[in-house]
């Protein structure tokens, strides 16, 4: 017995000893993550200072930042076939690894520049990235500067060799201290909080379900987690998902250049334009779309009632038909790792109705997420 009882405490000793060095290896597995996502963008940095050394040209590099991904979006527009679209988006894809842009946010700022042609407009766009709170924690996770802060040093480059600067940053930094630092910063930690609400109280309900846990009831851990996930998911829809009821009219370019939007807050809006390709170009089942008005182009993103299939069958036999055709867009406009549109309803000049449906797919998680907390706590015993 004596015997038996020594040998069950050295068990969970080393249970206890394995657990705490998992815990280790993946806090340095983390650290060490971001920091090669740190040496990463430094080596952006220096890349760019080298060439603006070598050319004598900052202002080029600029210009070139800002118009490269352009250049092959609109190859990819201008023709129609899907091997042309499939290598454009192969070349845009590769601005990643090639160390230029990250692909999505460089089709967002090389339209806005090419439509806008008037660099002060286009200087605006980069207010998010230079004082929004979020542009930090995006640019933390991100293998790639922010692009107006690497216009910015180009900037300053310029301004080192004596040469006119093609976008003023120093305006836009002007523009930017003039930002209401309340709305930039008085939310944030509360929209961090609820942006990873599921998480955090899925966390707090298996802090909660440990007695359980300890009593041998695994089914009622489970559950208190997942209530604590489902519970946190409905907590941040009404942000999400505000009201959208007479959604303010506005354009590409001056939402984009709105310094104060968010991953969570979704900014009622409605655009007049035209549908002018898939979200994914050469993706026949894609169901995200591209809409350009005269300012820009805006990402849409549709979900389907139906989850990941009706999705599918939305992109295999709707989304074709709606390219080329002008209307209107109605949706939540929010900034995530590249700006895009929660699509509510497209409406075409000629009355086609087309409808998506961002909240009832989270609301259907939640939903079943509780009808999973009930069947496991009924099953399990107390």
């Amino acid at each position: 017995m004596r015997d038996r009882g020594s040998s069950e405490g050295r068990n969970r000793r080393g249970g206890k000893n394995l657990a705490f060095l998992a815990l280790v290896a993946y806090l340095f597995y983390v650290a060490g993550s971001y920091l090669v996502l740190y040496l990463s963008r430094v080596r952006e940095y220096f890349a760019d200072y080298f060439a603006a050394e070598t050319t004598g040209n900052p202002n080029a590099l600029a210009r070139a930042l800002v118009k490269i991904a352009f250049g092959i979006v609109q190859e990819g527009e201008r023709e129609q076939d899907e091997e042309t679209r499939r290598r454009s988006t192969r070349l845009l894809e590769g601005m990643r690894a090639l160390g230029i842009y990250d692909a999505k946010a460089a089709g967002t700022v090389g339209t806005a520049y090419r439509l806008a042609s008037d660099p002060s407009q286009v200087g605006r766009v980069f207010l998010w990235d230079l004082f929004n709170p979020w542009a930090w924690w995006m640019e933390l996770n991100s293998t790639h500067p922010l692009t107006g802060k690497r216009v910015r040093a180009l900037a300053t480059y310029a301004e080192q060799l004596d040469l006119p600067v093609e976008f003023d940053m120093a305006s836009v930094v002007a523009q930017g201290k003039q930002l209401n630092r309340q709305q930039l910063y008085g939310s944030f930690l509360l929209d961090m909080l609820l942006l990873n609400a599921e998480w955090l109280r899925a966390i707090l309900g298996m802090g909660l379900g440990i007695p359980a846990l300890q009593a041998g009831s695994y089914g009622m851990f489970a559950g208190l987690a997942l209530a604590g996930a489902s519970l946190g998911l409905l907590l941040k829809m009404p942000g999400m998902y505000p009201s959208l009821e007479n959604p303010p009219a506005l354009t590409v370019l001056k939402a984009l250049s709105n310094p104060y939007t968010s991953p969570l807050r979704g900014l009622p809006m409605q655009l007049q334009g035209r549908v002018i390709g898939r979200g994914n170009p050469g993706y026949r089942f894609g169901a995200d779309l591209k809409f350009q008005d005269e300012t820009g182009m805006m990402f849409l993103r549709y979900v389907s009632r139906f989850g990941p299939l009706g999705n599918f069958l939305f992109g295999s036999r709707q989304a074709a038909g709606l390219i080329g055709k002008e209307g209107t867009v109605v949706g939540w406009f929010r900034w995530g790792v590249a700006p895009y549109l929660d699509l509510s309803r497209f409406q075409s000049r000629y009355g086609e109705v087309v409808t998506s449906h961002p909240p009832f797919g989270q609301a259907v998680q939640v939903a079943l997420g509780l009808l999973g907390v009930l069947l496991l706590m009924a099953f399990s015993p107390f």
